[in-house]
């Protein structure tokens, strides 16, 4: 399998992007890389490392898409931009997947207006795997549907539950609408209409939870619109950032907090891995014709590597026939109800 990578993408490129995919290609098997980016600048990382040179291919890409440009604008316009270059890639057929740390709109809106949706599906959906008390829980859509009509969040749970099924090995995920209140009738005209869609579905579907009760992790899928859900996502990052300051300040703050927190350190350090981005490799874009995913725009080379791995994980899966596939039999038994 090939997957092209976005060799200037996140804060961190080119060096953690080029340590990385000479590590995957030394690790794993059938794992071929393009990383697209200024070829003699790309060149001069690899030549830090060893690796098998047959693996690694460079596709020269003279621009640079950054953060603060307008993403649907940076898209038309910079078509010798290394993201371009790589969702191009997957558009054409020459690799299956991309991976990108850059820009999330022009992620976005490079995977809807050059790859394309999947037929059937009205919108494309970030779903980051969040880590949970319990375990690490899917939020879909995080950011990248302000507004949303009902039959959007019934498709995002219909491949979230895809994506638990087939990329996490979850037979019969849960899922939950994210909600002001448990009860049925709580919630404005969008959640009401979801909740009534996603109760007749053929989804294991537990009803409405709570902001508070998110981070429990009980259930796997959590389905909102992208306002809600890019909320969520920032304070959670918020919330636990803080805590983390917070609590070392504390220790740090008298020599009884200093020998405790020397005693304390294995538990700390387990503690903070289980907020580690980089162990959940990266945010796929559910509903794309290819396997678009979006690496944290800090992701350090484990990050890298990780969602290398996850992208392996997920052509090997066929996880994009698989949506299409069973979202036909969905249709198909929609127009004879």
């Amino acid at each position: 399998m090939i997957i092209a990578i976005d060799g200037m993408g996140g804060d961190n490129s080119p060096n953690a992007v080029v340590e990385a995919c000479t590590q995957a290609v030394n690790e794993l098997s059938e794992v071929n890389i393009i990383i697209t980016g200024p070829e003699e600048l790309i060149k001069n990382e690899l030549k830090k490392y060893t690796y098998d040179k047959s693996k690694i291919e460079i596709v020269n890409a003279s621009e640079v898409i950054t953060p603060n440009e307008h993403p649907v604008m940076a898209i038309k316009k910079k078509k010798d931009s290394s993201l371009y270059k790589a969702l191009s890639l997957v558009k054409e057929g020459k690799a299956q997947s991309i991976i990108s740390a850059g820009s999330t709109g022009a992620l976005m809106a490079g995977a809807t207006f050059v790859i394309g949706r999947i037929k059937g599906i009205d919108r494309i959906a970030l779903a980051p795997i969040m880590p949970g008390k319990n375990a690490p829980f899917m939020l879909v859509d995080a950011g990248a549907n302000v507004d949303c009509k009902p039959q959007y969040l019934v498709q995002f749970a219909f491949m979230g539950k895809i994506y638990f099924e087939n990329i996490l090995k979850v037979n019969n995920p849960s899922v939950g609408l994210i909600n002001i209140g448990e009860e049925e009738e709580k919630g404005n005209e969008l959640t009401k209409n979801v909740h009534k869609l996603l109760k007749n579905a053929d989804f294991n579907f537990v009803g409405n939870v709570e902001p508070r009760d998110v981070s429990n992790g009980d259930t796997n899928i959590l389905v909102c619109d992208g306002f809600v859900g890019n909320t969520i996502l920032k304070m959670y990052e918020g919330v636990a950032s803080n805590i983390f300051n917070m609590l070392k300040k504390e220790i740090m703050s008298s020599t009884r907090g200093k020998i405790g927190g020397i005693l304390l350190k294995p538990v700390f350090k387990a503690f903070k891995s289980r907020f580690d981005y980089s162990e959940y490799g990266a945010s796929p874009f559910l509903g794309t014709k290819g396997i678009v995913l979006k690496a944290h725009g800090s992701s350090n080379v484990k990050a890298f590597k990780n969602s290398i791995k996850q992208a392996k994980i997920c052509s090997e899966s066929n996880f994009i026939y698989k949506i299409s596939s069973e979202l036909e039999k969905i249709n198909e038994l929609s127009d004879k109800t």
